[in-house]
């Protein structure tokens, strides 16, 4: 049994936001993958948790013995034109990657933002995150164009690829 079969995938809860700070913190400080260098403050994880629950974004967690190592959620654009969109979030901490969790938990995801009527979910990642885009392209994404130089980490620039996936379901029946 591998360690992915272990954990648990599921819903966001308030008794996951500690640990999902600290699994935050964690990859953030790697500053290699995330647009954090280190999660913010727990108040503010806090909010950002609630405030995607009352909304009911999609928004999940893998669970190991009460421990969060790894998340995935869409947040959806709130303007009218652009509510049909959601941007995807996710991370995997070191010790569980390469274990089927994150694709798991992007499944899963995804399959709660179609049945929520999400008609585009969008992300970016560093060019350089080739495990990413591979997983991104395995469960439905395209790439869509790259910004040049769009972060600077350490006063060196990154590259950015700009990935989405469209339910055309959800495009034929979108009322908007």
């Amino acid at each position: 049994m591998n360690e992915a079969t272990q954990a648990t995938i599921a819903p966001m809860a308030e008794t996951h936001i500690e640990s999902f700070h600290r699994a935050l913190d964690t990859v953030a400080r790697e500053r290699r993958y995330l647009a954090f260098l280190e999660a913010p403050p727990l108040a503010a994880t806090r909010d950002f948790v609630r405030g995607m629950m009352e909304k009911r974004n999609p928004q999940f967690v893998a669970v190991v013995k009460d421990e969060v190592v790894g998340w995935c959620d869409v947040s959806r654009h709130e303007r009218p034109v652009f509510a049909h969109r959601g941007a995807l979030g996710m991370g995997i901490v070191p010790d569980y990657r390469g274990r089927g969790l994150g694709r798991q938990l992007i499944e899963t995801t995804l399959a709660e933002a179609r049945r929520q009527g999400i008609v585009r979910v969008e992300l970016t990642a560093y060019a350089d995150n080739a495990r990413a885009i591979a997983l991104y392209r395995k469960v439905g994404f395209v790439q869509e164009g790259v910004e040049r130089d769009a972060a600077c980490i350490d006063g060196s620039f990154c590259d950015m690829v700009m990935m989405a996936t469209i339910d055309k379901a959800n495009k034929d029946a979108w009322r908007g």
